[in-house]
């Protein structure tokens, strides 16, 4: 280990974060979480027995740099956003894939049931994730169960030890209604996605509300729940995306630097166009907020003019956004396309003061290709270059194929439906 690495190494914080092995050439090779950053990151190179690939990606850590969080839980979905947009080398190595993990809910069901799987597909079912590392998720779901009771297998209507734990919520003994059980279900997601605090703050007035009208049932329910969470909050707490430290997210403040921002652009949108010869054209906008995806706020569009006409549908697909006040305003958006798209929206975003890149994939789609972008530069549109292993290149082109996905998705999606009629 050379003298700067040794100094560096020195600094590390007794926080939960995620921390980032680079090369020589300053890439990064390794991306891993941990509850206590000092602990974790000095264990690489303390003197130990390691297996021959963790010896093997030690001998190439040059550099490390490490991005401090609030909980484990945050360390969990910041790692697995960081290793989505920078694809690293040794995690690629390392990984066993059955450590990979969503937590999936199918509220569709009229008795909906909490599973993991590894393989998420588009059956509408609700997938919060990935997790790499099933662990901690399950010890968090073991502590919400106590505040929003579940089943954890398909319903069979027979009483269990869990039933007499208050673990369930009590269908098999007429305790509760599938809609009491629905209700309960939506506030456990709505947690696990992050809107805790608007959450609490609404069993809060839940609460008062209920007492006031004389139904202490449903008083008392919220109650418990309101306690139970700030319970809760001083074990384990998940991440809404809005307390990391963007600062140290270089790709966020190159952003910034390259549209002259005030601040790194807190919310990210990305949009995409996906049909098959005119046939099912759907639109697709993908957000992002301080660098991290956030699912629970996708939306997906089904195109109602010029199906066979991207750069149409791509203006119908904003200009209906646009209409949708109550969603946040982004502070970029970033467009499947070249100088075209982005001339043709430009004058949608220009108004609200809502800066415009454009990725433009025409040309050399091979793996070592450089991340082309198109951006307004006063009354002109500028094309950059960016090197494809660069932060600022790896969000661009996480946001843009993460869009891709989605849209390709919901677009699959109609097409068997079409096919089965």
């Amino acid at each position: 280990m050379d003298v700067d690495l040794k100094q560096k190494l020195a600094k590390l914080p007794a926080q939960p974060g995620v921390y980032f092995h680079k090369n020589s050439a300053g890439k990064i090779i390794y991306v891993g979480k941990a509850a206590v950053l000092k602990n974790r990151v000095r264990q690489y190179f303390q003197k130990s027995a390691k297996d021959p690939k963790t010896e093997a990606l030690v001998s190439e850590i040059a550099d490390t740099d490490w991005i401090v969080v609030d909980t484990e839980m945050d360390a969990l979905f910041l790692e697995s956003e960081m290793i989505k947009r920078y694809k690293p080398k040794w995690n690629i190595l390392l990984r066993d894939d059955k450590n990979v993990s969503f937590v999936r809910i199918d509220m569709k069901s009229e008795v909906p049931y909490i599973s993991f799987t590894r393989t998420p597909v588009d059956d509408k079912a609700t997938y919060i994730g990935p997790f790499y590392g099933k662990s901690p998720v399950e010890r968090a779901l073991r502590i919400l169960r106590r505040v929003f009771p579940y089943y954890d297998k398909p319903y069979t209507g027979r009483k269990t030890l869990n039933t007499d734990l208050g673990l369930t919520p009590g269908l098999e003994i007429d305790k509760a209604t599938p809609k009491d059980y629905k209700r309960n279900l939506r506030k456990l997601i709505r947690y696990l996605e992050g809107d805790r605090e608007k959450l609490m703050h609404e069993l809060e007035k839940t609460m008062y509300r209920e007492a006031e009208k004389g139904n202490y049932e449903l008083a008392a329910e919220a109650r418990d729940q309101l306690f139970g969470l700030k319970e809760l909050k001083r074990k384990i707490v998940f991440s809404d995306k809005e307390f990391l430290n963007i600062s140290s997210d270089q790709a966020l403040k190159e952003l910034q630097d390259l549209f002259g921002l005030e601040k790194p652009p807190r919310r990210i949108e990305g949009y995409d166009i996906s049909h098959q010869s005119g046939q099912d054209t759907v639109g697709s906008m993908v957000v992002f907020i301080n660098g991290v995806s956030a699912r629970d706020q996708y939306r997906k569009f089904k195109i109602r003019t010029s199906k066979n006409d991207d750069l149409k549908s791509m203006k119908e697909m904003l200009e209906r956004r646009l209409k949708h006040s109550e969603w946040d305003f982004p502070d970029l958006v970033i467009l499947d396309g070249g100088k075209t798209q982005v001339n043709a929206i430009l004058p949608l975003l220009e108004p609200l003061h809502i800066p415009i890149l454009g990725r433009d994939k025409s040309g050399d789609h091979s793996k070592s290709a450089a991340v082309r972008v198109i951006i307004p530069k006063g009354s002109e549109l500028q094309e950059l270059s960016l090197e494809n292993d660069s932060h600022l290149a790896r969000l661009i082109a996480r946001v843009d194929e993460e869009s891709h996905r989605f849209a390709i998705t919901y677009h699959t999606l109609l097409k068997r439906k079409h096919m089965l009629k």
